[in-house]
């Protein structure tokens, strides 16, 4: 009998091998038309290649690569036909004093300004103004450059993100932008980081809350975010009436929705800026 037991017992192991294996197999079995990429896109994130689901009603990125090539000081050029560039930085207290005038005369042409921030510890929630911000707006109008803004937040309501507007309308009275005033909204990898939880809806609502305040104040606005925040977080289709200033750090702006402003190093070189830089690239269509 255990000799039975035994053979009845191989013979459905052998069953039960044949049939995994064609279900997987070139025969075509259950799940071999199965697609688990179906009406997604592989799209880079980072140093990354992820697979995302494309959010309906916005324009997407349409640079390829070739467009793209290094000039003899290993900034990426823009070689295509429809669109004019320019270059920048984004500065903040960070980057300590500046001489603009060296910047203007190395080849930027615009600079967006941290204004401010808001404090990402739990006790720490407060709204700063960025102490270099005055000084950078004075010099950088006077060398000639573009000016934009940004605001750091970590808002984790539509009513704080309405108070950060508020103040970036109060410290630009009697000012002008030739750029927008963006939405830099962030995660934080720390335990005690106050938006800790802040899910995508909530931050896209901080965002339409900051840049609609922004807009009536008589700014232009825009939203400043890294490419794996779009991806998984801001509900896209909410803000497509505003700017798009997106970080894809590399050769190519290869964020896979339309952007106007790309970021493309965290760690540039500026004549007349002591420490490193952010640098970007804008498209002006023609």
């Amino acid at each position: 009998m255990k000799r039975l037991h035994i053979i009845i017992f191989a013979a459905i192991l052998t069953v039960l091998v044949f049939t995994a294996g064609c279900s997987h197999g070139h025969g075509g079995g259950a799940y071999s038309d199965v697609d688990p990429h179906a009406g997604q896109v592989k799209v880079r994130s980072g140093g990354n290649e992820v697979w995302i689901t494309p959010q309906d009603g916005v324009p997407v990125n349409k640079f390829s690569e070739e467009e793209f090539v290094l000039d003899e000081n290993g900034r990426p050029t823009y070689v295509g036909i429809e669109y004019d560039t320019l270059y920048g930085v984004d500065v903040s207290a960070w980057q300590q004093d500046i001489d603009w005038q060296q910047v203007k005369d190395s080849g930027v042409d615009f600079a967006i300004l941290r204004i401010g921030a808001r404090g990402y510890g739990l006790e720490t929630g407060n709204i700063v103004e960025d102490d270099r911000f005055e000084k950078n707006y004075t010099d950088a109008k006077a060398a000639g450059l573009k000016v934009g803004a940004y605001f750091f937040s970590q808002a984790t309501n539509e009513t704080e993100a309405r108070e950060e507007a508020a103040f970036v309308l109060e410290k630009l009275a009697g000012k002008s932008l030739e750029l927008p005033v963006y939405f830099d909204w962030e995660h934080i990898d720390y335990d005690t980081a106050r938006t800790q939880g802040v899910n995508g809806k909530t931050m896209t609502d901080c965002a339409v809350a900051f840049c609609g305040d922004i807009e009536q104040g008589g700014f232009e606005a825009g939203i400043y975010m890294y490419a794996a925040t779009a991806y998984y977080d801001y509900e896209l289709y909410r803000l497509t009436d505003y700017d798009f200033w997106c970080a894809s750090v590399g050769e190519w702006p290869y964020f896979y929705y339309e952007h106007n402003v790309w970021q493309y190093s965290f760690t540039g070189s500026v004549a007349g800026i002591s420490t490193d830089c952010d640098l970007n690239m804008m498209f002006v269509k023609k």
